[in-house]
């Protein structure tokens, strides 16, 4: 069994996440951030980040750049993220 001290050492995938669902807009130091997809099927998050540890996966399009392309990012929430326009509820619902 785990103390509740331990559990907090080990930040759950939604706090990894963070607000980041399909419709959201954030921005960091990399860019601006539209969410197409969340993939929190292991084996999928997998295979689209090419590495065998993955738990979950985001699908972005940076809106800074005019020919931004999809891409996908594995990469845990942080305080340098900040939320720009959070998910629809029915996208959110759906994730």
């Amino acid at each position: 069994m785990h103390s509740i001290a331990s559990c907090q050492a080990h930040p759950s995938v939604q706090d990894e996440i963070g607000p980041r669902r399909p419709g959201a807009i954030y921005q960091n130091v990399d860019g601006r951030f539209e969410v197409l997809a969340l993939i929190t099927d292991p084996a999928d998050a997998a295979q689209l980040l090419r590495r065998t540890a993955a738990r979950w996966a985001v699908i972005v399009r940076d809106t800074l750049r005019p020919d931004g392309q999809p891409f996908a990012i594995g990469s845990v929430w942080t305080v340098s993220d900040y939320l720009i326009r959070p998910a629809k509820d029915a996208f959110a619902a759906a994730a």
